[in-house]
């Protein structure tokens, strides 16, 4: 079995960068669908904890196309900073 290349220090901070700016967009997100309590904490709502667990229990394979489309933005977004690693050869 062949390893693969480590990436570089400036693309490895890149992707750890998208990974916290795609979870702050998730959390954002996530917190635009909840209710505000009058103690500071959250209620989700039934309908996003029914898709949320659905989406979550289902293979990537499985889930409709329209859910697969932002799948593939965030692969692109990540593909995107691979593309900036030079070429080892």
């Amino acid at each position: 079995m062949h390893d693969a290349p480590r990436p570089t220090a400036p693309v490895r901070e890149a992707l750890a960068a998208y990974a916290h700016g795609a979870w702050c967009r998730w959390m954002r997100y996530m917190w635009s669908k909840c209710t505000p309590n009058a103690d500071g904490s959250l209620t989700i709502p039934a309908w996003a904890v029914d898709r949320w667990e659905r989406q979550m229990s289902t293979p990537y394979v499985e889930l409709p196309q329209g859910e697969r489309a932002s799948d593939r933005q965030e692969a692109d977004a990540m593909l995107a900073i691979f593309a900036q690693e030079p070429d080892h050869g």
